[in-house]
């Protein structure tokens, strides 16, 4: 009987839901297609792992091969992920360990379309034999579609740290007050920008632990506020993280040039990281805080972000206007 005919007997018009095996119908290509589609969609294996995941490189360099995503999480650590659109190989396994020792990890993700017996025994043995202080994941990535849909893609755990389980659920409850202080720092600053000073609105508003605004010269270049809960520092910066690599670090490089009248300009000395490895490079201010601080010291914070960010737009902006053309 067909969905329709039992429709019409008085029965529920239900769909069929069925998975797609071959990855690449959606995603061609790991380099080209996944990697970057899983950097724009972070959240979803955030989601998945009960992690705060925030993106800081896409094909970051380690010796002569690249890893495909590095990120941080919401306790700052360091999280190296690598994509695989086929079952696990003895190939990525080697790749995947040498990443983790490149970027002294604290979080590893392998993530694939399904996870071989001994390449689960492999990530539960490094899991039992390294420090608490570094987790392994195995995370097989999964294509489900109901009838004529889009599909619709789920990342599912398979390989964990033994006590991830139980603190997944301790982390819902963490992840709810952090979102919260971030909404509380954040929302007053974008507020004094906008109505005060017709800054540029930021790229996003979610409560993370920072915020993004345009510049207006060119894809992922940006003036970016940084507060991260944990850190004992704040930092304003000027981020340059576009799709090209060459190009973002010839930019770097021109600006780098004019460091002294830069820095004489906006009265303070630049912290000048190229980033050598990946492809994004900052140019950044740095103010001392505690993760405990009161307030009143966080009213100060904002007010100093503010300022920073408007000297940003003032001093670079004319410069961007020059080089970016």
């Amino acid at each position: 009987m067909s969905n329709s005919e039992g429709a019409s007997g008085g029965g529920p018009d239900l769909g069929t839901i069925k998975r797609e095996d071959d990855l690449r119908r959606v995603w061609k290509n790991e380099a080209a297609d996944f990697t970057p589609w899983l950097a724009k969609n972070i959240g979803r294996l955030s989601d998945a792992l009960g992690m705060g995941l925030e993106v800081e490189a896409e094909e970051a360099p380690v010796g002569s091969y690249s890893l495909d995503i590095l990120a941080r999480d919401q306790d700052n650590r360091q999280v190296v992920i690598e994509n695989q659109l086929e079952d696990t190989d003895h190939d990525h396994l080697g790749k995947l360990l040498t990443y983790a020792a490149g970027f002294d990890a604290n979080v590893v993700v392998w993530i694939a379309r399904k996870f071989r017996d001994e390449h689960r025994d492999a990530l539960d043995l490094l899991n039992r034999r390294t420090g608490e202080d570094t987790d392994f994941f195995g995370v097989e990535v999964e294509l489900w579609q109901i009838d004529d849909s889009r599909r619709a893609p789920n990342f599912k755990p398979v390989v964990t740290p033994s006590e991830w389980r139980k603190q997944t659920t301790r982390t819902v409850g963490r992840v709810s007050e952090r979102r919260r202080r971030y909404r509380e720092f954040w929302r007053p600053l974008t507020d004094t920008l906008r109505e005060e000073h017709n800054f540029i609105e930021p790229q996003s508003l979610n409560p993370k632990s920072y915020r993004s605004f345009p510049t207006g010269h060119a894809e992922g270049v940006k003036y970016d506020a940084n507060f991260y809960l944990s850190e004992e520092r704040a930092v304003v910066k000027l981020y340059i993280g576009g799709p090209d690599k060459d190009w973002n670090k010839e930019l770097f490089d021109q600006l780098e040039e004019r460091k002294g009248d830069l820095e004489a300009e906006f009265g303070e000395t630049f912290e000048w990281d190229r980033r050598s490895r990946g492809k994004t490079s900052e140019i950044r201010v740095v103010r001392p805080r505690s993760p405990d601080d009161d307030e009143e010291t966080l009213g100060e914070i904002r007010a100093w972000m503010v300022e920073r960010l408007l000297k940003f737009k003032e001093v670079f902006g004319p410069r961007l206007d020059e080089l970016v053309v």
